[in-house]
């Protein structure tokens, strides 16, 4: 009875983990020029460590999601269209997809999910990613009044850069958002601006999380270069409807901060 007790607390605890990880974009670069090629990754993961971490879980369907590269003019592209499986098993590896960028400006990969998941407990799992990368006629003075990384693009649970996330950027200037949730700034949500080479210490990690203040903002400022992965998440046990008991949602945006602002030549 003891053994079977115990296992039922394994599968409950890895089913809970499972309908738990969170989704994310990200690109090889994020500054290039016209005609160039960049590549965009769809990955699932950052389980560990409370959900602070660039580890992959597993490799996710492309069933019930979208993944579009939109263009400083608003053409959406479909990433799905041309991805790729990196993995050698099912659900090893992650999605790779070219896009090949025409016309200077910013551009943002966006990436959605709405699924209900049952692993014990039925819920509605709703995801949203982000990222950016210019496309710039030289990549040593690359453009740094750019628009439209701060307009929102409707997603329940959103995180929208208020300082543009590409450039100026470099250790010293700030990484910040602002949170919003059906539309409005969320306050006192904790938001981990997790770097890919650093661990977050357990529980509140005043170095690299932050609560956003009454406006649904909050900022962290890098002291180095690296790949940072900002996110954060909301439960909503009210939020029950046919088939599920609860919403889970989160929301993250891949930031590269280079060594040096790749304005300043």
């Amino acid at each position: 009875m003891t053994r079977l007790l115990s296992l039922s607390l394994f599968l409950f605890a890895l089913s809970a983990s499972a309908s738990a990880h969170d989704t994310w974009v990200e690109t090889n670069t994020n500054i290039v020029r016209p005609g160039d090629a960049i590549y965009t990754d769809l990955k699932l993961g950052n389980h560990g460590n409370h959900h602070r971490d660039f580890k992959l879980a597993s490799k996710i369907g492309l069933e019930d999601l979208t993944w579009e590269v939109i263009s400083p003019s608003g053409e959406k592209f479909d990433a799905q269209s041309v991805a790729i499986d990196t993995g050698y098993a099912p659900k090893e590896g992650f999605w790779n997809a070219k896009y090949v960028a025409e016309k200077p400006g910013l551009y943002t990969v966006v990436h959605t999910l709405d699924k209900l998941i049952n692993h014990g407990t039925p819920i509605r799992a709703m995801k949203s990613s982000k990222t950016f990368f210019i496309v710039s006629e030289s990549l040593d003075q690359v453009p740094s009044d750019l628009t439209g990384f701060d307009k929102p693009l409707g997603h329940t649970l959103e995180l929208v850069p208020t300082v543009n996330p590409v450039a100026p950027l470099g250790p010293g200037k700030p990484i910040e958002v602002q949170l919003l949730f059906h539309g409005k700034p969320l306050k006192d949500t904790v938001v981990s601006f997790v770097p890919r080479r650093e661990s977050l210490k357990e529980g509140f990690d005043e170095t690299y999380e932050r609560k956003t203040d009454e406006n649904g903002m909050a900022s962290f400022t890098p002291k180095t270069g690296d790949q940072y992965l900002v996110v954060v998440h909301v439960t909503d046990e009210d939020a029950k409807g046919d088939g599920f008991e609860k919403t889970a949602y989160s929301a993250t945006l891949t930031v590269i901060v280079p060594e040096r602002c790749p304005c300043c030549g």
